[in-house]
């Protein structure tokens, strides 16, 4: 099957087929530094890492870039209410970034380019455009003139006169300047006590949209094969990018447009205001596991809304546990199985589960679906565990469930899903028989209750640990440390 993908651009899902074959330019819109990352970030981060991963996977030789927004107003606000400088509050957060995402199991981009190191192509894209009488020079400010860009709006599918008629009542400074009231700023004439550089329109600093539309070209080059980013950016960043893009090189910005849809908390908009505005680290450090939160995201189609809930973590939650326990699978049970014995560690692939899996997420990168393969496979693992441990041998034949372990591992790592061993091997210690014991009793509690998913998720925690249960007739359970 080819992969397609849904193209923003083209309302429509297209074939992939990038400029050079074999070969994918991606970019990715980062993220503005002057605040930790939030649920909205992680879900963006999480889907294009795992989709730049399937693109490996699947065999291309992927440049990825992403950039970082550190010329912005709520960075120089957050600099003045700290009494620091832009720069500091930039590379502080810079930097929680970075920690935030590696505990999220998202790879590194290929290159991060700032605005403040891209200020030459910047000032460059600039000139070029008003050359090509794109832009103009206003009272130290320069503008882009939207009128000039017939396509303006393509994207989006906005009407530019609907937006001008829109924008009508204002009556700022800025609106005064400007031919048009949908112009926007490509450069900002300096303000006291703000950083400023030199440029041939006087001193200042550079609007935001441009800075994206220069280090793409900067980076990766006047056509890039994948545009990625939030369905906010839509309009009107990614509409100004193409406008600014287009205008001086004659060529496609990006072949495709790809957004990933909005989050929202318990059916509300994610908002500080609200109350429900929730960080990364805030979430991970409630001992939420970080695999569930990418299991979380990667449930969902990536174009549609997700709500995150408490329930909605929970059912994640228990997904991630599945899959654990499947990923555990050979280092529980290999040795009974007499994997090493046998030789049993070179990569194997059951093409059957490969070829759904392919099938599943190549129609517009369905990790959803991907995932539904992938917990099948768990599931398969996880019961014939139970019956390895209850009757001395499983009925599928050890080899069949060494390739079927060794696909699940494969797979889930496309989709950046791992189960540390030390989560087979570090608990047991710490966990004493009174600990078991409650544990046990709860998950009784829970099947008189008929809350089966609990008691479920009860016996497959104890089951990671190290402990297999054996329920008995008359409602007793035992147990022995595997």
């Amino acid at each position: 099957m080819t992969l397609t993908l849904y193209n923003t651009l083209t309302r429509c899902k297209e074939p992939f087929e990038p400029q050079v074959r074999g070969k994918v330019q991606m970019y990715c819109c980062g993220i503005t530094v002057y605040d930790y990352c939030h649920l909205g970030h992680a879900r963006t981060c999480i889907v294009w890492d795992t989709a730049r991963r399937y693109l490996q996977w699947r065999g291309y030789e992927v440049r990825y870039v992403q950039n970082f927004t550190d010329i912005d107003d709520k960075i120089l606000n957050r600099a003045r209410n700290e009494g620091t400088s832009m720069e500091a509050v930039s590379d502080r957060f810079i930097q929680a970034y970075f920690e935030d995402m590696a505990r999220l199991n998202v790879k590194e981009a290929d290159f991060y380019p700032r605005a403040t190191h891209t200020l030459d192509g910047i000032k460059r894209l600039i000139s070029e455009l008003e050359q090509k009488e794109f832009a103009y020079p206003a009272s130290g400010d320069v503008y882009y003139a939207v009128r000039q860009f017939p396509e303006y709006g393509k994207l989006s599918g906005r009407k530019l006169d609907e937006l001008q008629a829109g924008a009508s009542g204002r009556v700022d400074n800025e609106e005064s300047i400007k031919r048009n009231s949908s112009d926007f700023a490509l450069w900002k004439a300096a303000k006291p006590g703000e950083p400023a550089w030199d440029s041939p329109w006087g001193s200042g600093r550079p609007g935001w949209h441009i800075e994206c539309s220069a280090m793409i070209r900067d980076n990766l080059g006047e056509t890039i094969d994948i545009h990625t980013g939030g369905e906010d950016l839509k309009f009107p960043h990614h509409e100004n990018e193409i406008a600014q893009s287009e205008a001086v090189t004659g060529k496609p910005l990006s072949r495709y447009w790809l957004h990933t849809g909005m989050v929202k908390v318990e059916g509300e908009k994610m908002s500080k205001s609200l109350g429900n505005f929730i960080t990364i680290r805030e979430l991970l450090d409630r001992a939420v596991d970080a695999m569930a939160v990418r299991v979380f995201v990667l449930m969902a189609q990536y174009r549609k809304p997700i709500d995150f809930s408490d329930d909605a973590l929970e059912s994640a939650t228990n997904g991630w546990h599945t899959l654990k326990e499947g990923l555990l699978f050979g280092y529980q049970h290999g040795e009974k199985l007499g994997w090493v014995a046998d030789g049993v560690g070179a990569p194997r692939q059951d093409d059957a589960v490969v070829e759904r899996f392919n099938q599943a997420v190549d129609d517009d990168f369905n990790f959803a679906a991907g995932l539904a393969v992938l917990f099948e496979v768990a599931k398969d693992l996880q019961r014939e565990g139970n019956i390895l441990v209850h009757e001395g041998k499983t009925k599928t034949p050890p080899q069949e469930l060494a390739t079927l372990w060794q696909t699940l591992v494969t797979l889930a790592d496309v989709l950046g899903l791992e189960a540390q061993l030390e989560e087979v091997i570090q608990p047991v210690d710490g966990l004493s028989d009174a600990d078991i014991e409650a544990m046990i009793e709860q998950r009784k509690q829970a099947k008189a209750a008929k809350n089966y998913e609990m008691s479920d998720r009860i016996r497959n925690e104890l089951q990671v640990l190290g402990i297999t249960l054996i329920d008995k007739p008359g409602g007793v359970t035992n147990w022995h440390r595997n």
